[in-house]
C-alpha cells in the first residue's frame, strides 16, 4: 500500500506515514527519471529505464529564455513537499512564522486540528479534509505535495496539470473580469496576465469553505484572494511565488511561498499519478491510524 516516503520526519513515525498512506497511492519514488535497474529500451530515440518507465535522465539545453513562454513539464524536487505548512511560513513554532491573524483568524485557526507541525495531533483526531479524499483546492495545491506540474497554454487560457491528485485548472487570459455572483470552487476562478515577457500573474478570487490553506491548517474567509507569480528565470528555470490576502483572516497579505524553483524536464516525461484511495486509506486506519491514535 505504502508506496513511497513523502515529506520530512514528524514527531510521531505515524504521522509521517500517514501522510504516505492517505495520499500516495501510485506515486514513484521521484518526481525525478530514474538511472536503469533493469537495463534501458528508447522511445522516440530517449533512453527509457526498464523498471521505472521514465526516460534516463539527460540535460536539458540551455538556450535563450523564450518570451511570453512557460510551456512544459516542471519539476520543484523536495521543495515542493511543505509537510509543515506553507514553505516561506511553516509552522514551526518559530515567532518569525507567525502569522498576521486577526481576531476572526485566531478563532478560525483554533477550529483546525492538522496532523502536522507544531500544533499537530493524532492521526484519529485530524479533521484536515483531504484526508476522507476531499480535493486539496487552492492555494493549498502550490503549497503541499507540489510535484511535477506540466503547463500547457493555449491562446485564451493557461492550463495546469497537477500530479498530486491528478487534477487540473484553467487560468483564463482573455481579457475576462471576475464573474459577478460566482459559486464557490475546489480551485477557485483564476485569471492571468503577463505583466512583462517572462513574469506571468494570475489572481484567483471564490474558494469554497471547505479547503484549508496549506497543510498546517490555516484558514480563510470567502474573500481571500491568491496571487501566483510565475517567473521565468532561465530557459530551465521557472520560480514560483504565492501571496494570501485575506482582509478578514490576516491584517496584511503575506508571502507562502517565495520563488520555490522549478527545473524543465524533458518533453518525454512522463508525469504519473498520485491519488488519494479511499480503499487504502481504511486499510491503514484499520492496521496504523487507529491502533497509533489510541491513548
Amino acid at each position: 500500500m505504502l508506496k513511497h516516503l513523502c515529506g520530512p520526519a514528524t514527531a510521531f513515525v505515524a504521522m509521517a506515514t500517514f501522510a504516505c498512506f492517505a495520499y500516495a497511492q501510485n506515486a514513484p519514488t521521484t518526481d525525478k527519471p530514474q538511472t536503469a535497474t533493469r537495463g534501458t529500451s528508447s522511445y522516440a530515440g530517449v533512453p527509457v529505464d526498464g523498471w521505472t518507465g521514465q526516460p534516463v535522465p539527460q540535460p536539458v539545453t540551455a538556450g535563450p529564455t523564450p518570451r511570453r513562454d512557460i510551456f512544459g513539464i516542471w519539476d520543484p524536487g523536495n521543495g515542493g513537499i511543505q509537510a509543515m505548512g506553507a514553505a516561506a511560513m511553516p509552522e514551526d513554532g518559530k515567532p518569525e512564522h507567525s502569522l498576521p491573524y486577526t481576531p476572526a483568524g485566531l478563532a478560525a485557526l483554533k477550529l483546525t486540528r492538522p496532523s502536522n507541525g507544531a500544533r499537530s495531533v493524532l492521526p484519529g483526531e485530524t479533521n484536515d479534509p483531504v484526508v476522507t479524499c476531499n480535493p486539496q483546492g487552492l492555494p493549498r495545491e502550490d503549497l503541499y505535495e507540489l510535484r511535477t506540474t506540466q503547463i500547457l497554454q493555449t491562446p485564451a487560457s493557461v492550463v495546469i496539470l497537477y500530479e498530486f491528485g491528478k487534477v487540473w485548472r484553467v487560468i483564463w487570459t482573455d481579457g475576462r473580469d471576475f464573474p459577478k455572483n460566482p459559486a464557490p470552487r475546489w480551485f477557485g476562478f483564476s485569471i492571468g496576465k503577463w505583466e512583462d515577457d517572462s513574469t506571468f500573474v494570475v489572481q484567483t478570487c471564490c474558494m469554497n469553505d471547505e479547503i484549508w490553506v496549506d497543510r498546517a491548517g490555516r484558514p480563510h474567509s470567502p474573500d481571500m484572494r491568491v496571487e501566483e507569480r510565475f517567473h521565468r528565470a532561465d530557459s530551465n528555470t521557472l520560480e514560483l511565488t504565492v501571496t494570501i490576502n485575506d482582509p478578514q483572516m490576516y491584517t496584511k497579505p503575506w508571502i507562502a511561498l517565495n520563488k520555490l524553483p522549478f527545473k524543465l524536464q524533458t518533453s518525454h516525461f512522463d508525469v504519473t499519478e498520485m491519488l488519494c484511495s479511499p480503499a487504502e486509506l481504511a486499510e491503514y486506519n484499520r492496521f496504523i491510524g487507529g491502533p497509533a491514535s489510541t491513548k
